[in-house]
């Protein structure tokens, strides 16, 4: 067995995300140990990680209405600490903000996301290009990188969503958002999405039912003037619990922004403690995400990436197999008219002539079903490769698939994949177990038994 070196990729994410974080540490290790079994199976090359699946960045997303309330906040939110005066992003795409210590903010094209499998667009315009034909070249039109230099922004992302209620109904638009709701440790909704309505706010409430078990949504209610000194922020919040839960939105928090009206400017105070304690725990839900993204690596071995080759090598040997039957077939069919011409079945039955005949037979049949064996092989590899796509896998389903070309393995009926073995079962399970053991580490963080924490007691 190769012994695989650590991608450089997953020394970069040690560097910079598991430095400070003793979980993500071990989690890195675990992750390294999966890429070993991979390797080893032939899905992922020396330099490859599954731990590029998923970014590692702690992610916060903002998705708001018409109004210009989202734009607002972020603005006043991210300059409160800064020297810029205030962003401009695109309404009609989806910015990811970066912190960068240059004092002038830098915009770069969507590319810039989808080529760097360190932030959550990674390839992402693979899956564009699936949902509509030819949109995939023009990921520019829908993302963009900004970089400014905000404290705030410091080892985290931002993205903000074009205005959800004013955007045209377009399936790239809904995949994206979809996608941040997936992807996001961290969710704002502006309560201004839900003013009007488009087909776009009616997936975005799918979006959010589906997801709102994972209590990632707080939704901001911008405070209008008017009702500053008329109606306690209990009461607007009330209100606005009674109008989403008609929508079956039951869960999330739900935070009054202070009325601006337009007229606030950045510099002007803002008490964010609230939204700073959120945003603080983001780094929390992040190793869980993580965690539990290393728990889907391992089920998607044994779900998907197994069955997906198991079922194609046994079509694979099906069609070669078929392949050599009507050959013999053939050869039977001119036996029989050979016997009813000539009468060859007393040579047939001589031992020596016989087993002769026999031995020429395996000998022309070998080669030839290996022959059928290769050229079915490349259709199989087509079409596990069409799969792998479809199925947004790293995995290279081809590249396992291919290991199984040997001549004992096109010569018997084994459907197992090489190497997929009692041995390598084991191995999987033990690094499912750690994984587990991870999360058990990071809820005793959190968990305390008669005042002491559960990792005192087990000591």
């Amino acid at each position: 067995m190769t012994k695989k070196t650590a991608s450089k990729y997953l020394l970069n994410l040690e560097k910079h995300f598991a430095a400070d974080n003793p979980i993500l540490l071990k989690a890195s290790k675990v992750f390294q140990e999966l890429d070993q079994i991979e390797y080893d199976l032939g899905l992922i090359d020396m330099d490859e990680t599954t731990a590029s699946k998923n970014s590692w960045w702690p992610i916060i997303s903002f998705i708001g209405g018409n109004s210009t309330a989202k734009s607002r906040f972020i603005n006043h939110y991210l300059a409160a600490d800064s020297q810029f005066s205030g962003i401009q992003t695109a309404s009609h795409k989806f910015t990811v903000l970066l912190h960068n210590n240059q004092s002038n903010p830098t915009t770069l094209p969507g590319t810039a996301l989808d080529v760097d499998h360190r932030f959550p667009f990674y390839q992402i315009s693979h899956k564009v290009e699936q949902q509509q034909k030819g949109e995939g070249d023009r990921i520019n039109s829908y993302l963009e990188l900004k970089t400014l230099n905000s404290d705030r922004l410091k080892s985290k992302l931002f993205i903000d969503a074009p205005n959800i209620s004013a955007a045209p109904p377009n399936p790239v638009t809904s995949l994206l958002t979809r996608h941040i709701i997936e992807t996001s440790d961290l969710v704002f909704i502006f309560t201004d999405v839900f003013d009007s309505i488009s087909p776009l706010v009616d997936e975005l409430i799918e979006s959010i039912i589906f997801h709102q078990d994972s209590n990632k949504f707080v939704y901001l209610i911008d405070k209008p003037a008017a009702m500053m000194n008329s109606t306690t922020n209990s009461e607007i919040i009330s209100s606005w619990q009674r109008k989403l839960a008609g929508l079956g939105l039951n869960t999330g928090q739900f935070m009054v922004l202070p009325g601006q009206e337009g007229s606030v400017s950045p510099q002007t105070p803002v008490d964010f403690s609230a939204i700073d304690q959120c945003i603080a725990n983001v780094g929390h839900d992040r190793t869980y995400r993580v965690l539990n993204s290393l728990e889907k690596n391992i089920r998607e071995i044994n779900d998907v990436v197994i069955p997906e080759v198991k079922e194609a090598i046994v079509k694979w040997k099906e069609r070669a197999a078929f392949s050599s039957l009507v050959v013999l077939g053939f050869i039977a069919t001119l036996a029989i008219f050979a016997e009813i011409q000539a009468g060859i079945l007393e040579l047939l039955l001589d031992p020596i002539i016989g087993s002769a005949i026999v031995i020429t037979l395996v000998a022309i049949m070998t080669p030839m079903h290996i022959m059928f064996s290769k050229i079915h092989a490349k259709s199989t590899i087509n079409q596990l490769n069409r799969r792998q796509k479809e199925l947004h896998l790293m995995e290279n389903l081809a590249g396992i698939f291919e290991k199984n070309m040997t001549f004992s393995r096109m010569m018997l009926p084994i459907s197992e994949p090489i190497g997929w073995n009692k041995k390598t079962k084991l191995r999987l399970t033990q690094v499912s177990n750690k994984t587990k053991e991870l999360v058990q580490l990071l809820n005793d963080d959190f968990s305390t038994y008669d005042g002491e924490s559960l990792t005192n007691d087990s000591d």
